[in-house]
């Protein structure tokens, strides 16, 4: 008769001393704070009046704030021949679909290279980090010439397909979906779960950190794309295009400039304030229990 096991997870505790935490905290706050001062200088340059944008040597902190910027970026809207709402349409479009098309193609793809064997399995996945090398700037002809041979140039597919084949998420989805235990996915086999069952209802909600982790990182990529090389009729350029339209305009555009700067890094900055701590909670409550 044998008998069950039973693990237990071993922790070891780190005793640190007070000054050992107080020197660290210390060494995290200065990077940190470090890190975040081109935010602070971003936000506070959108509040600036022209004079104080120019001074030399530049100011950290706005000393005389204004909402002269804001208001002159809506009147310089407001003069377009193309409504505002349109372009925040189109990038909003293009990013959503991007988004969504790339978590399901780059799972899905992920699924049977984590955990089938078929010939050419390694083959495939060495051209996947391959790929990891190329800059978009490499791949911009290619992607262009097959753009054009389907004949989606000047279309929001332009931008949205080759979107799909993002390298980084397939290989970030196949890395998570390989730590599944084979027992799982096995046993749900043996119940009759077909694979399609199996990949909705079992694979995706385990590895939810990963895909999380995946629109953020495409939805900065696409919210930033201005389609440019792919999209030419005014009509279906992105809320980036025109924001760039703005700030080539000269100097006696740079208070909008320094505006349209701040609310186009405002929402990917929000995304990824309310996502990460999903992505914390989710990686610290989605392991396997015995």
């Amino acid at each position: 008769m044998s008998m069950p096991f039973s693990f237990k997870l071993r922790t070891k505790r780190v005793n640190r001393s007070f000054w050992g935490s107080f020197s660290l905290f210390t060494i995290l706050a200065f990077f940190g704070a470090f890190m975040i001062l081109p935010l602070v200088y971003a936000v506070n340059n959108a509040f600036k009046p022209l004079d104080e944008i120019f001074l030399f040597p530049p100011t950290l902190f706005v000393r005389n704030p204004t909402f002269n910027n804001f208001s002159d970026l809506l009147n310089l809207l407001g003069e377009s021949w193309v409504p505002f709402s349109r372009y925040i349409f189109n990038t909003v479009f293009i990013t959503l679909m991007g988004v969504v098309g790339h978590v399901i193609f780059a799972s899905a793809a992920a699924y049977p290279l984590a955990k089938h064997r078929f010939p050419g399995k390694k083959i495939l996945f060495q051209i996947v980090v391959l790929s990891l090398m190329f800059t978009p700037a490499v791949t911009a002809i290619p992607n262009y010439m097959v753009m054009s041979w389907l004949g989606l140039i000047d279309s929001y597919w332009a931008v949205i397909i080759p979107a799909f084949a993002y390298s980084l998420g397939l290989y970030l989805m196949k890395q998570f979906m390989e730590q599944m235990p084979d027992a799982l996915l096995e046993s749900a086999k043996i119940d009759g779960a077909s694979e399609y069952r199996i990949f909705w209802t079992i694979v995706m909600p385990n590895v939810k950190p990963a895909w999380l982790t995946l629109i953020i990182l495409q939805f900065q990529i696409l919210w930033g794309s201005d389609g440019n090389g792919f999209i030419y009729s005014e009509q279906l350029k992105s809320l980036h295009f025109a924001a760039n339209q703005i700030i080539y305009g000269g100097i006696a555009r740079a208070g909008a400039a320094a505006a349209v700067a701040l609310i186009l890094m405002s929402v990917p900055i929000t995304l990824f304030v309310f996502s990460q701590s999903k992505i914390i909670e989710t990686m610290a409550s989605s392991g396997m229990k015995e």
